[in-house]
């Protein structure tokens, strides 16, 4: 639309609004315009289809001409409007903006996936769009839309991946699932990873009874099979078996564990009155300048509380050599690395979505919910994560033959 368009049609805008008083007058002149700019659009693709204009000499004797209207619904977020398309005698028309069988307009399937995302049945739904714009849509209608998510989904989950991602947080979350006539709790494996320009992407998600190092070894070897070629720093919450998966396909990657995680588990043991000193002493831990200090601090918070919390040191020694991966860095960096924050922000929202509905029936279904509640949250990504240039700038140091290829 051009300028001189664009003025015509706010004038247009501003002399019918004026005697607007109610929702539902607007609700009333937003259907009358859209009928008349689908309807002009139509005639307009009916122009360009015969290569004249109606009435022109230019359309004798050409074998085609028009034919009259079709008449038929479109169900919209104002309500349902009546359009007349028009036909052509030799049958050949095939409009773009609104095509043939299409029923509802552009717009309404972008709601159905937003509203389902938010964790509203089907049948939800279509009592929303009754209530907030006056539509009937029925509950076949969406099932449609959102079964249609599942194409989505195998050929999103198949794509081509980048060749390098700086850190990938991997994390889980659990749901209730209907198999073989019984509820079961079964997890979906998420991958969040952090490219070289600094922004999240979800690289996948897996649904799964158990974990384990075979199931952790088919993940990775999925990854690297999409393109995937360096992982520079994988951020994990002790995930059982990922390590040793991880070095089978990625071996210079470095592992660190989540240190929330960490200290969460610590503290579960712990008493409710001595927690906030506990949590303390662990600070001093990975707070330290060096790996050094955070190994005297670790001896100290032994003999403070071992006494009372018999071997409560012992996961910190066992798994030190995947929490020791932040010493290498600044502390503006560590923050990045030392916590899965970033995918647990993501996991915030989908256990939102999945409160609501309880009892998935099928794992398509609860990878459906996933993927679409991962769809809203990945429109607020387009940023990178902070202090992204000084972090590169100490990759591209501390990863120089990772990186060398791909910078």
């Amino acid at each position: 639309m051009d300028k001189t368009q664009e003025e015509k049609m706010k004038a247009l805008a501003k002399e019918l609004a004026k005697d607007l008083k109610t929702p539902e007058q607007l609700s009333s002149l937003t259907r009358d315009l859209l009928k008349i700019t689908v309807e002009a659009a139509l005639n307009a693709e009916m122009e360009h289809h015969l290569g004249y204009a109606p009435y022109a000499v230019d359309g004798r004797n050409t074998g085609n001409s028009r034919n009259g209207y079709t008449e038929k619904s479109l169900k919209g977020e104002h309500g349902e409007v009546r359009i007349e398309t028009p036909r052509d005698r030799q049958g050949m028309f095939e409009p773009v903006l609104i095509g043939k069988g299409q029923t509802r307009i552009a717009g309404m399937d972008s709601r159905i996936r937003y509203l389902y995302a938010t964790g509203l049945s089907t049948r939800e739904i279509a009592r929303a769009f009754e209530e907030m714009y006056g539509a009937e849509v029925s509950a076949g209608l969406i099932s449609r839309v959102t079964d249609a998510v599942s194409e989505e989904i195998r050929q999103w989950q198949a794509r081509a991946l980048e060749a390098v991602y700086t850190m990938v947080y991997f994390d889980c979350i659990v749901m209730n699932v209907r198999e073989d006539g019984r509820v079961i709790n079964k997890s979906v494996y998420l991958a969040l990873g952090v490219g070289l320009d600094g922004r999240k992407v979800l690289l996948g998600m897996w649904i799964a009874k158990t974990e384990g190092a075979r199931f952790w070894l088919s993940v990775v070897t999925e990854l690297k099979n999409r393109g995937v070629r360096e992982i520079l720093i994988a951020c994990v919450d002790g995930l059982k078996g990922f390590p040793e998966a991880i070095a089978a396909e990625f071996p210079r990657t470095r592992i660190q564990l989540c240190i929330v995680h960490m200290v969460r588990n610590t503290l579960r043991f712990i008493s409710w009155k001595e927690r906030a000193k506990v949590a303390a002493s662990l600070r001093n831990i990975y707070n330290a300048a060096t790996e050094q200090e955070a190994l005297v601090a670790l001896d100290r918070f032994a003999e403070e509380w071992e006494g009372r919390y018999p071997r409560i040191s012992e996961p910190w020694r066992r798994n030190w050599e995947n929490l020791n991966t932040i010493f290498d860095f600044p502390e503006e960096i560590r923050k990045a690395i030392y916590t899965t924050n970033a995918i647990e922000s993501l996991n915030s929202v989908i256990r939102k979505s999945v409160s609501k509905r309880k009892v998935f029936p099928s794992d398509d279904s609860a990878l459906k919910m996933v993927y679409l509640v991962t769809e809203q949250a990945a429109k607020r990504w387009t940023r990178p994560i902070d202090n992204w240039p000084q972090t590169l700038h100490r990759f591209t140091i501390e990863f120089e033959e990772q990186l060398a290829p791909y910078l």
